[in-house]
């Protein structure tokens, strides 16, 4: 007989957290087009709205600014997978159910005031 203590099996953790993971990805990517049409509508709105000054500026310089912020915008929304997963390991998947459509919500509507703040400042340049 061995004196050895047991420990939680590594291959355990790893499936529990791939399980976790694809459903988290199941989850969020269909709702990154939510998150996506938001913030172009918020882009369409301020060029739409602001046309008497918007058209001055249009340059090839400001669709390149326009396509770093759209990716900087998708990779901020990551940020959800980090939040999905911790609250999955510390066992709430029970509340996180109907959280998550909060956290949706609570971070597109944040994303979109910081998209908001960064057209004032681009579109009111001289």
């Amino acid at each position: 007989m061995t004196d050895e203590i047991p420990t939680p099996s590594v291959a355990g953790w790893f499936g529990r957290a791939s399980a976790f993971v694809a459903e988290a990805l199941r989850y969020w990517e269909p709702r990154r087009l939510f998150y996506n049409g938001i913030m172009a509508a918020v882009v369409i709105g301020h060029m739409v709205f602001g046309w008497s000054s918007v058209h001055k500026i249009l340059t090839f310089d400001l669709f390149l600014l326009f396509f770093f912020l759209a990716v900087l915008a998708n990779v901020c929304y990551c940020a959800v997978y980090a939040v999905d997963l911790f609250v999955r390991f510390s066992g709430l998947q029970a509340a996180w159910e109907k959280g998550r459509i909060a956290v949706l919500l609570i971070g597109t509507a944040f994303a979109a005031v910081i998209a908001h703040f960064f057209l004032v400042g681009i579109f009111s340049q001289p």
